[in-house]
């Protein structure tokens, strides 16, 4: 997804996972928008020009994730979230 398609917020629900996931630093495994799947360690979340972000660490490095861009995201205490992009 390009940073010129207008965000979509997600659900709220889905968002306060992802807060809970970055507030105990949890390794994620992130399915995105084009079936790239990701692992990464959730680090925090970020609001840029009105598109919010998910802050991952992969191999060291830091990765930004658009929000609207992930189609779910797991971990075991969380389980499997799939993301709800289906308008308000």
């Amino acid at each position: 997804m390009s940073a010129e398609n207008e965000y979509q917020p997600i659900n709220c629900d889905d968002y306060d996972n992802l807060e809970l996931a970055c507030q105990h630093h949890m390794v994620l495994e992130v399915t995105l928008q084009g079936g790239d799947v990701l692992t990464g360690k959730a680090t925090d979340l970020v609001l840029r020009k009105k598109v919010e972000y998910l802050v991952v660490t992969i191999d060291n490095e830091l990765r930004e994730l658009r929000l609207d861009s992930i189609v779910s995201f797991s971990h075991p205490e969380l389980g499997t979230v799939v993301i709800d992009h289906s308008p308000s």
